[in-house]
């Protein structure tokens, strides 16, 4: 049965209404990737970056705090989890630069939402593997480039190196919570970048526990 974008949000604040208030203090050890992903971003002075799935604003305040110069931007499909980015913005005192809004990851109007049709960035970090339609979500973020821009991304691996014991536990245990490793998230990377006429590049991390991806510009 196909899952609209009003249901997957109900889910998502089903899920997020309450693990909202401990998210980043459990997620720390193990979503392995995202900080590697924002040292990387290097977006150009005065640029523009949006974080498609931003969650509590936990990235977009760590890369603002990198990226001084640059304008940020991220939005949501779950309100409940947009409730908490914008009490943790406040408090780090990043609201002039950093903006949010509601929107799905599959197809969102960057130029009504914040007046900003491209960017410079565009990143996703552990949301592919939580979306329905997460190709989707991959041609719309790489849509939303501008010129010379690039779109990264970090997700959970298929753990190629890891032992398969390890492996099966994960899965199962992320099925619980509706996340679902991308097995094919290299093959549909090219294609994007086939049908986009931009450039993709798969690199594995921590012997296949993450999956870093890029499609350039």
């Amino acid at each position: 049965m196909a899952t609209t974008s009003g249901d997957h949000a109900g889910h998502m604040d089903a899920i997020y209404r309450s693990q909202r208030h401990f998210y980043d203090l459990t997620r720390k050890y193990y979503l392995l990737g995202r900080d590697r992903l924002i040292a990387e971003l290097a977006p150009p002075p005065g640029g523009t970056v949006i974080e498609i799935g931003c969650g509590t604003g936990r990235n977009l305040i760590a890369a603002a705090r990198k990226f001084p110069e640059a304008r940020f931007f991220g939005i949501d499909i779950s309100r409940e989890m947009l409730s908490t980015a914008r009490a943790n913005i406040t408090r780090a005192g990043l609201s002039e630069r950093i903006t949010l809004a509601q929107g799905d990851a599959t197809a969102f109007d960057a130029q009504a939402l914040f007046g900003v049709a491209r960017f410079d960035r565009v990143f996703q970090s552990y949301t592919l593997s939580m979306i329905p339609d997460w190709q989707g979500a991959l041609r719309e973020g790489a849509s939303k480039l501008a010129a010379g821009g690039r779109l990264d991304l970090v997700d959970f691996g298929q753990q190629e190196r890891l032992p398969t014991a390890f492996r099966q536990l994960l899965f199962a245990w992320l099925a619980q919570f509706d996340v679902a490793p991308r097995a094919t998230l290299g093959a549909t990377l090219e294609q994007i970048a086939a049908a986009q006429g931009l450039s993709a590049r798969l690199t594995p991390l921590y012997r296949g526990y993450a999956w870093a991806g890029r499609l350039s510009a």
